[in-house]
């Protein structure tokens, strides 16, 4: 399993500013596009269909890297569908993840995510390459940037993404606490600078133990 540690990408110098707006109208969309993004888009920059390398997220899984707590886990169930079956699927369908967590969790530091990810089509993944910014109510908390490096074809790998959070103040936590959905946060997924797939999230701190 490959561990990668993700360095900060949101206070980028000389990255122009960028609008969801006219990143829509580009015929491709690069890593410097998206860093230039002000707040949570609305829409997916992308189809499913640019996501020509089948890439496929299996399981999910997050983790107190102090303690080694799990703190969630997801595995995308197996495929129902019969051979030349069909039928008619949300395009969307995958791409959004709700979390639940406790307050507690906007006091870790560090949180490891592992991926295990299969892609089945005859074809290399060079320089496979995740951007994820997180907002509460449009302003920037973090900006995380991970390189996943080659993926061979027809291959199954795992790598776990550690992500350092930064301190919050607690009139920041008191409110990411009392307004459960407003922080959310844009995956955008690049090989060879162009973006492949685009997953969003958003996340309630209100749970309980």
């Amino acid at each position: 399993m490959k561990v990668k540690k993700g360095c900060s990408s949101g206070d980028v110098v000389g990255v122009p500013v960028t609008t969801e707006e006219e990143l829509l109208t580009n015929t491709g969309i690069t890593p410097e596009d998206v860093l230039g993004l002000q707040k949570i888009t609305g829409n997916y920059l992308c189809s499913p269909d640019e996501n020509i390398y089948n890439i496929d997220f299996t399981r999910f899984k997050i983790r107190d890297m102090e303690t080694g707590t799990v703190l969630f886990e997801i595995t995308k169930p197996p495929s129902t569908d019969k051979a030349g079956e069909k039928r008619d699927i949300d395009p969307n369908a995958g791409r959004f993840v709700r979390y639940q967590f406790t307050p507690a969790f906007l006091r870790l530091r560090q949180v490891g995510a592992t991926v295990f990810t299969i892609h089945c089509w005859d074809m290399p993944i060079e320089n496979f390459r995740m951007i994820e910014r997180h907002y509460f109510r449009e302003k920037l908390l973090k900006s995380f940037d991970f390189e996943f490096g080659f993926c061979m074809p027809n291959s199954k790998n795992t790598c776990e993404h550690i992500y350092e959070f930064p301190p919050l103040s607690e009139d920041t936590i008191r409110e990411m606490v009392l307004h459960p959905y407003e922080t959310q946060s844009d995956s955008f997924y690049f090989v060879n600078n162009k973006l492949v797939m685009h997953n969003k999230a958003d996340y309630s701190y209100n749970g309980s133990t």
